[in-house]
């Protein structure tokens, strides 16, 4: 069971135009600092560009900028425009229902999952992408 860090890279990449001055970055150039394939990082800020997040320039000198001030961009944001399903699943499978627990999980682990994702929820709407930079610049 492998990890979605498509939320990780993705704010990877949004804090690198945030920090860019407004210069155009290319898709290469992020995925040098993200240590993965461009291609993932085209498709990452085609998803972003999408939101309204991020936009590309076109041309020799072009690449892809953030469309809004990083105070104007929250981590739900961000998560929202790249993580198609953000919530986590119960069972592939309905559980045994002749079980006691196989029938009572479900609904027992949906409330507790709920509770979790308001607050995950929570926390992203109220965290600015210009808090991850003033971040990443205090530990440089």
């Amino acid at each position: 069971m492998s990890k979605n860090c498509r939320f990780a890279v993705a704010v990877h990449t949004c804090t690198l135009l945030g920090m860019s001055d407004g210069q155009p970055l290319t898709s290469d150039w992020i995925a040098g600092s993200v240590n993965t394939n461009p291609v993932v990082i085209r498709r990452l800020l085609s998803s972003l560009a999408k939101a309204g997040l991020v936009t590309s320039i076109r041309g020799s000198n072009g690449g892809s900028v953030l469309a809004r001030l990083p105070e104007a961009i929250t981590l739900l944001d961000i998560q929202q425009a790249v993580d198609e399903d953000t919530e986590p699943a119960l069972h592939n499978q309905p559980p045994n229902q002749k079980c006691p627990v196989g029938r009572g999980i479900q609904p027992v682990l949906r409330r507790v999952i709920d509770r979790a994702e308001a607050a995950r929820e929570a926390v992203l709407s109220t965290t600015l992408l210009a808090e991850v930079i003033t971040g990443i610049k205090a530990c440089s």
